[in-house]
């Protein structure tokens, strides 16, 4: 029923479209017709409009991927940089969650581990809404900032590296087995605001499948029992998204971009000083927009490479 609902509903948005194109056009030849101006203006931003529905329904029909219409995991790392990473990678995490309520999609912070002095060292988000995964898997890697650090007396600038890794969440249409002699399970107390039990017991749940050496942590419940079952669907979806990846080996597999945190590996830079610029490397894309960017503006970048990743699999598959 609902990849049902999905394809009604891009069809239905074809046909608005349509309909809409029709009668625009035909205002626009009356107001010609009377050399009404005013009429006319108003019937190329009509036009205009359209041009942006049609561009964004053209990007939402690339999203035909096995899992792309699930809802999906984000994790943060901070990586090269200490504090000035960890406050990165807390930037990162806001900037994904306001991307996500700009487009309706709902946000819960499945896992956070608190910076020594400023951000977070990691943290999980999951994102709840129709296209998640398809649309947020291409900001799958490294992230670069350069700035003033505003952590430095001396007032130099720094480079900073975090990375996002991106997976799908996996529904009750998709079996997963895993042997659970293969998973290592460790509890711990978990950080964050208290509660009458968090903190005060080992409720927080890690689990690490140990063929692949995929681990997985869950400290949003408040009891054991709860971790433990949100733990067990992340280490599925996880294992899940290596799967997809496999068969995706035609496009740029995540695995080949998930490499050391820093120097030479970044999809993105985010450059604050000594000039305001976000280039996406993959794609060439860039805007001197970086507050705008950091407040969630990201579907241009997120466009751009996921048609490059079609254009890909494409170019693959017909060669």
């Amino acid at each position: 029923m609902r990849e049902r609902q999905q394809l009604a509903g891009r069809v239905e948005a074809v046909r608005s479209l349509e309909r809409d194109l029709s009668d625009a056009l035909e205002y626009a030849e009356m107001a010609d017709a009377e050399n009404d101006e005013a009429s006319l203006e108003d019937a190329r931003a009509q036009l205009k409009t359209l041009k942006a529905r049609a561009a964004k329904a053209e990007l939402e029909a690339l999203l035909s991927g096995e899992a792309d219409g699930n809802d999906a995991y984000v994790e943060i790392n901070s990586g090269a940089g200490g504090t000035e990473s960890c406050d990165w990678a807390n930037m990162l995490l806001r900037m994904y969650s306001r991307w996500a309520n700009a487009h309706g999609y709902s946000v819960e912070l499945v896992e956070e581990t608190s910076g020594e002095q400023v951000g977070i060292k990691s943290a999980t988000l999951q994102i709840k809404g129709p296209n998640a995964y398809g649309w947020l898997k291409t900001e799958a890697g490294v992230h670069r900032l350069v700035r003033i650090s505003p952590y430095d007396a001396a007032a130099k600038r720094h480079t900073s590296f975090a990375s996002a890794w991106v997976y799908p969440v996996v529904d009750d249409t998709i079996e997963i087995e895993i042997n659970p002699a293969d998973v290592r399970t460790d509890t711990y107390r978990a950080s964050g605001a208290g509660g009458q039990h968090i903190n005060k017991t080992d409720s927080a749940v890690r689990l690490t499948h140990i063929p692949t050496g995929i681990a997985v942590a869950c400290q949003a419940g408040r009891s054991q029992h709860q971790n433990r079952e949100e733990a067990w669907k992340m280490l599925r979806a996880r294992l899940y998204e290596m799967e997809l990846q496999k068969r995706e080996a035609a496009a740029q597999a995540l695995e080949d971009q998930k490499t050391d945190i820093g120097w030479g590996h970044q999809i993105r830079s985010y450059v604050l000083q000594p000039y305001q610029m976000v280039k996406d490397l993959r794609t060439n894309v860039e805007t001197s927009d970086t507050a705008g960017v950091l407040d969630g503006d990201l579907d241009q970048f997120m466009g751009a490479a996921l048609a490059q990743r079609v254009g890909a699999t494409r170019d693959a598959v017909e060669g």
